[in-house]
């Protein structure tokens, strides 16, 4: 097995997009979007007798607290094996070394099981101290019709969405920038209500201008009259609508309801066939800070998936400076 730079669109698209499960953290697009941003980034292919077994997009991290090679929601393969994760890692220690970094942390998409778990193990992988993306999440399939699918949900929820009709809201969606300063706005007013880390404005803007341009990305805005009371971000990539980003505004009428039924209808327009609400809570932590939008997100029927911990390989004594510093903050975020 070899591991090479993979520098064609096609061949990555057309790769990914026949493997299930995978999400847009593993796409061209989100590649893009993180070299737009300034990142350092590595598309890597493993072929065995010219034929590509599996794919890899990595991310060069440049924190304050130490630097390392990420591999968000990935490697994506046919069947990923022991072996090939070996070549990968051996490549990856090559290139960290070579890039000075600290370690190299996987956020895999293989479901949580012991198979799994000691994939990463007899490497010589350990635990993350945090999740990096969703690790529990949320997802409809969206095949059936829009009144089964009414039907599927909460009592509440299917409520909430009639009288957000009867009450004259309206959800509108944009395909482009010219609202992005409505949606950092309620963006904004959010992250101080439940007081979250932000992300800035210019990364959400980068981020939609890099799935935008392939019809992949829409904002929702969920409107009152005039006055905009919510919005969202969804990014919809082959065969899934993936709420990435909302925000609203306390009002008494329940525009959110509305909004996302009509983000789910918009995935079936498309020809998706899951739509996934991004992460949940366990039901274990009934504290935990995302206990609300959990409960929000479960209304709409469904089932959960989830994947095994984000995994670390320690590649330098500077590894356990990062590990501190994110122990610390997972604490502080009540995680």
């Amino acid at each position: 097995m070899t591991v090479e730079v993979i520098e064609s669109k096609e061949i990555w698209d057309s790769f990914v997009n026949k493997l299930q499960p995978h999400t847009f953290l593993q796409s061209w697009n989100w590649g893009q979007f993180n070299l737009n941003s300034g990142n350092k980034i590595w598309r890597l292919g493993l072929f065995e007798n010219n034929t590509l077994l599996e794919v890899a997009l990595i991310i060069k991290v440049e924190a304050r607290r130490g630097s390392f090679l990420f591999c968000p929601h990935g490697p994506i393969s046919t069947n990923t094996s022991p072996n090939s994760l070996s070549v990968l890692t051996d490549y990856l220690k090559n290139l960290g070394k070579s890039e000075n970094v600290s370690f190299i942390r996987f956020s895999p998409l293989n479901i949580l099981t012991e198979e799994n778990q000691k994939l990463f193990k007899n490497l010589g992988f350990r635990d993350a101290p945090i999740h990096m993306h969703s690790e529990l999440v949320w997802m409809l399939d969206v095949t059936p019709s829009e009144e089964e699918l009414l039907a599927n949900m909460r009592k509440t929820t299917r409520y909430s969405i009639r009288k957000a009709i009867s009450e004259g809201v309206e959800v509108i969606s944009c395909s482009n920038l010219s609202l992005i300063d409505d949606f950092y706005s309620i963006y904004l007013k959010t992250v101080g209500r439940h007081n979250f880390v932000p992300f800035s404005k210019e990364y959400i803007q980068k981020e939609f201008e890099a799935f935008s341009q392939g019809n992949q990305a829409l904002f929702f805005f969920g409107k009152l009259g005039p006055e905009i009371l919510s919005a969202s971000m969804v990014i919809y990539t082959n065969g899934s609508g993936f709420y990435h980003h909302g925000a609203s505004i306390n009002s008494k009428v329940p525009v959110t309801y509305l909004s996302q039924w009509e983000a789910i209808k918009e995935a079936k327009r498309r020809g998706c066939r899951y739509y996934n609400f991004w992460g949940i809570s366990p039901e274990s932590n009934p504290n935990h800070p995302w206990a609300g939008l959990t409960m929000f997100k479960q209304g709409f029927g469904g089932f959960s998936e989830e994947y095994i911990h984000a995994q670390d390989m320690i590649l330098s004594p500077k590894y356990w400076l990062t590990y501190g510093i994110e122990k610390l903050r997972k604490a502080q975020r009540g995680l």
